[in-house]
């Protein structure tokens, strides 16, 4: 959960519901009932194009892939980070990380929320994590799942 006020607590609670049939609950922009507050356009594109993306290279159908806002069993996070290598440093890092959910046979449900434009705070995003973005779901499509 972001500390900078675009994601309201009230989604916690639809979250925890779904917890209950789920090893990873994601908050979702791009499900039915998700929305986006008071974004420009270019950044809505942005991530519409790095969402679509990422799933076109990887196949995954989790709408949000890059949300944030997210829930994890436990078990499954040891399971994760037992891992001896991770790649992404930046934004790639949600990525990866379901990445490798997926291939753990994760249950993975989303639940819609509205992201709202942080409250606090500067945006990380930088060139270089840009490129990370872009050449990280690439590495993930040529390993093999372990």
């Amino acid at each position: 959960m972001d500390a900078d006020g675009s994601h309201d607590p009230a989604h916690i609670t639809e979250m925890l519901r779904a917890a209950g049939h789920a090893d990873l609950v994601i908050g979702s922009r791009y499900v039915r009932g998700g929305t986006v507050v008071n974004w420009p356009l270019r950044r809505r594109l942005l991530s519409r194009f790095a969402n679509a993306y990422v799933r076109g290279i990887l196949g995954l159908s989790v709408r949000d892939c890059t949300s944030g806002f997210r829930w994890w069993r436990t078990s499954l996070l040891e399971r994760l980070i037992a891992r001896p290598h991770l790649w992404s440093d930046g934004y790639a890092f949600l990525v990866e990380m379901l990445v490798l959910a997926e291939r753990e046979r994760a249950r993975v449900i989303e639940v819609p929320i509205a992201f709202i434009e942080r409250q606090q705070g500067l945006s990380k995003m930088s060139w270089r994590i840009i490129a990370e973005s872009a050449v990280v779901p690439w590495r993930l499509r040529r390993t093999k799942p372990s």
